[in-house]
């Protein structure tokens, strides 16, 4: 919403009176400036239009029947949708204890009976340019919230919200955090078996419910690598449930790419699986890039142990490190294997095959 010199938009303005003389006078010096007027005789009938169509302004008489204007801009003032509205109360009255009254109702400003038609404007146009601001304001926070929603769970948006510049600049910290990773094994054969259009739909219906599972788990998604897909728990919110639900993640994403195979009309799934490795330990979680472009992500030994667990999972294994497999024990039913060397690691790594969570 924006001052009618900028754009198109015309800005509406709620004249709440009971006299209707003076209803019809402000309205018409509203009007020669260019806005649009909407009219109530009441308190009661204020609030009906304000819900209908939050207007950009209130004018809003102090002495009326029933509801006062007090009563009426303390509604507007509690009320999520309608408390960021300018309220001008229009009075006669001269008393510093009324005026104190309207201040502590939450009123923006004051008009004083008889009107000043160039005062009450120039009032009126300051605050439909805060209220511009205001807006714009709360338009940019929208789209930031929906540019983070694509990255993380809705919680956790809030928090890099509340703090952005803690959360949203360069640099990182050290945390204890589980890693996951999810390959999809036989894609590079589906690849060569179907066309470029194919292949990209069919890994973007997988990816969309498996970054669902992500969310869904509060974890933070970190990137797609090919036919990858990589998370984690513990940054930038930290729970004490973040392995837990790290690995009923797990579980529900091979639940759930199971039964994607089983119902795929458009191609034949049934040759494909699923891989995952998570491994718990500290590492490095910060912003990571430049000022112009930056991922959130984790980096460090942990990263790479939860990748090379992930490809050395068979088909529709899930397998966790020792480490993680410690900070839920008695929680999970899983099999111990033989300590195995993994791909860059000079040490022998035992690792765990999951089967169940009991949460």
């Amino acid at each position: 919403m924006t001052d009618t010199s900028q754009t198109d938009y015309v800005p509406y303005v709620l004249v709440v009176d009971d006299d209707w003389m003076n209803r019809e006078i402000i309205e018409a010096y509203l009007k020669t400036a260019g806005y649009q007027v909407g009219l109530a005789h009441s308190g009661e009938r204020a609030l009906e239009m304000a819900f209908e169509q939050p207007p950009d302004l209130v004018m809003l008489d102090i002495r009326m029947p029933g509801m006062t204007g007090y009563d009426v801009c303390r509604y507007f003032k509690r009320d999520p949708r309608t408390w960021y509205i300018p309220v001008v109360m229009v009075t006669a009255l001269e008393a510093d204890e009324d005026k104190l009254a309207a201040i502590q109702a939450g009123a923006d400003d004051f008009v004083t009976k008889p009107f000043n038609s160039l005062l009450m404007l120039t009032r009126v146009k300051s605050l439909l340019r805060i209220k511009r601001l205001h807006d714009e304001v709360e338009a940019r926070n929208r789209l930031l919230r929906q540019v983070l929603s694509h990255y993380v769970a809705e919680d956790v948006t809030k928090v890099i919200l509340s703090d952005p510049e803690k959360y949203l600049q360069l640099g990182g910290e050290t945390r204890m955090v589980t890693v996951f990773f999810a390959d999809i094994r036989g894609f590079t054969a589906f690849a060569e078996q179907h066309t470029a259009n194919q292949v990209i739909t069919a890994l973007n219906q997988i990816f969309s419910e498996l970054t669902d599972i992500v969310f869904s788990y509060k974890g933070t998604f970190d990137k797609y690598i090919g036919d990858e897909i990589m998370a984690f728990f513990g940054a930038p919110v930290a729970t004490e449930d973040d392995t837990i639900n790290a690995l009923n993640m797990a579980l529900d994403m091979r639940r759930m790419f199971n039964e994607h195979k089983a119902q795929a009309g458009d191609f034949d799934l049934h040759a494909l699986n699923i891989g995952i490795g998570l491994h718990s330990g500290e590492a490095a979680v910060g912003n990571v890039g430049s000022e112009r472009v930056m991922n959130y992500t984790v980096i460090g030994d942990t990263v790479n142990t939860a990748r090379r667990l992930q490809q050395t999972a068979a088909p529709g294994q899930i397998l966790i490190s020792e480490d993680t497999f410690r900070l839920v024990e008695g929680r999970v039913a899983a099999r111990c294997l033989e300590a195995r060397q993994l791909s860059g690691k000079r040490e022998l790594i035992v690792a765990y095959e999951l089967h169940d969570v009991f949460n």
